[in-house]
């Protein structure tokens, strides 16, 4: 019987271990993606404002002329 505990032993910690490695994985996916969300974010804020710059400068040159 010794084997078999063994056995069974090392069947749960290799089940425990794959466990892990694809909880670390999700986790790393995850963190990628809110990486990617926030740069999305900043380059969108960054259009926003480049976008209000250029119409707050055309309406200044139509009511200089």
């Amino acid at each position: 019987m010794g084997f078999l505990d063994e056995a069974k032993q090392n069947a749960a910690k290799a089940a425990e271990q794959a466990h892990e490695a694809v909880a670390d994985g999700v986790d790393k996916a995850k963190d990628k993606v809110d990486e990617l969300k926030a740069e999305a974010d900043v380059k969108r804020a960054e259009a926003e404002r480049d976008a209000v710059k250029a119409r707050n400068d055309v309406k200044d040159e139509l009511r200089e002329n």
